[in-house]
């Protein structure tokens, strides 16, 4: 069996839904289980209107409300035969109704907790799975959907729960494999699961592709495919390098350190279920299907090149916290990272000498408190406006000079912060946010112009 995911512009409207239709129709004998995000920019819209709610404007809540009733029922009456539409536009209204109920409540409390944050969250997958589900079944595919809450199974902490693996598995098998034995396509939606008692949760932003790799890891696929509005992962971004070329195979170290760094084809924790099971993963464009696309995998083939591909993370923020040469004593950095831990501030670089340590984060409204809570410790200074670019390639500690090659046509520019080493794989540096496409287009056409053909496209 293969799991296929579809992002949300993948499942955007009816145009996308009937490709994605006859992509799995295609699939079909190899017993496929689809994943689903929320149609594009619903989740925003879930959020934006349970933040509305929670500040107390229900009426601004209702009004976006309206607007994704509107979107879901346009679609269904394109994509669903008389029938189907009409036993499904009450589902939906059903649906509706009851999101609506919960923004009056939330807006009647004047309080948006993490806990109702993800149920509102939640409705997005919740319909897109419904609305895919009749849409293969107007088809003529015998599809059944399956609520992704009675088999992921999470912690408790909402808007970023945690799997619990061993149990996901035994409901995945539970729930799906009588279904694909009877020869069925089995529909659920990404992104959300639910806590042991039954609680709507989420596993985070991007989580649908994370919903994708437990469920095939749960079930022993024999692939995993993501299925996007791009030909897969690319050398850099297009938007800043047009000369950027598909990558046809490459590690899942290599991917992931790309998806962290700012790749955003798909979520880092992706890959993770799938290392496990040594599992590959295919990201696939659902606009240009016959693309092979870009093979995720364990091992990846020796490249020509240096790097397989540069990305750049921009909003980033340098946190430098400068201490008396008596203070770097044991203890020190653990004080640093414990006073991250409290505020929930994940570290992306850590630079260190005697007497400071540099570290960069995601810009976030949690700094100034964060960096509040370390001035007790140290002097402390933060900047804004910075960004991460990092080379990923094979065996880099064993490339004699790569190094010189990669700074030496930089010299004209800022490099604030550096780190090599910690990975076979990356050369990290921090710069400028504004000298990002200058750098990145520099360095592509050095390191790019000749291509090993049994890698990139």
């Amino acid at each position: 069996m293969i799991v296929m995911k579809f992002g949300g512009t993948s499942v955007e409207d009816a145009k996308a839904i009937d490709r994605a239709a006859a992509i799995v129709k295609g699939r079909g004998p190899e017993k496929p289980v689809v994943v689903v995000s929320a149609m594009a920019k619903v989740t925003d819209a879930l959020l934006e209107m349970g933040r509305a709610a929670g500040a107390g404007d229900r009426e601004t809540a209702l009004k976006v409300s309206r607007g994704l009733r509107e979107r879901h029922y346009n679609a269904a009456g394109e994509l669903l035969g008389t029938g189907i539409f009409t036993q499904f536009h009450s589902e939906l209204e059903a649906d509706f109704d009851a999101l609506d109920e919960l923004l009056r409540g939330i807006a009647a409390v004047g309080e948006l907790t993490p806990r109702t944050a993800d149920h509102v969250a939640a409705f997005g997958e919740m319909l897109s799975s419904k609305l895919v589900t009749a849409a293969f079944s107007a088809r003529g595919m015998d599809s059944s959907l399956v609520d992704s809450r009675a088999c992921i199974v999470t912690d408790s902490s909402y808007t970023r729960a945690v799997p619990i693996v061993e149990e996901t598995n035994e409901r995945l098998g539970l729930k799906l494999t009588p279904l694909l034995d009877n020869g069925r396509v089995p529909v659920m939606g990404g992104f959300i699961g639910a806590t042991r008692a039954g609680v709507t949760t989420t596993i985070g932003r991007g989580g649908s592709d994370f919903s994708a790799a437990l469920v095939g890891a749960g079930l022993g696929a024999e692939r995993i495919e993501i299925w996007t509005d791009v030909d897969g992962m690319m050398t850099t971004d297009p938007n800043l390098c047009p000369e950027a070329r598909r990558i046809k195979v490459i590690s899942f170290d290599e991917a992931a350190e790309l998806a962290y760094f700012g790749a955003k084809v798909l979520h880092p924790a992706t890959v993770l279920p799938a290392i496990q099971k040594n599992i590959p993963v295919y990201v696939l464009n659902s606009r240009n299907p016959t693309c092979e696309g870009t093979k995720i995998t364990a091992r990846a083939p020796r490249c020509r090149n240096s790097f397989k591909a540069i990305a750049a993370k921009k909003r980033i923020t340098i946190v430098d916290v400068a201490a008396p040469r008596m203070l770097m004593a044991h203890g020190f950095l653990k004080a640093i990272f414990d006073a991250f831990d409290r505020h929930r501030v994940p570290v992306d670089v850590v630079s260190t000498s005697e007497v400071s340590v540099s570290l960069t984060v995601d810009s976030n409204e949690s700094i100034p408190a964060l960096a509040a809570d370390l001035a007790k410790l140290a002097d402390v200074k933060y900047e804004g406006r910075k960004a991460i670019v990092c080379l990923v390639g094979e065996n880099l500690r064993e490339i004699p000079g790569i190094a010189a090659r990669v700074f030496g046509i930089l010299t004209d520019v800022n490099i604030r912060m550096i780190s090599q080493g910690a990975s076979e794989i990356n050369l990290t540096f921090v710069i400028d946010e504004d000298d990002v496409p200058r750098v990145v287009r520099r360095l592509h056409e050095t390191f790019f112009a000749d291509l090993d053909p049994e890698v990139f496209a």
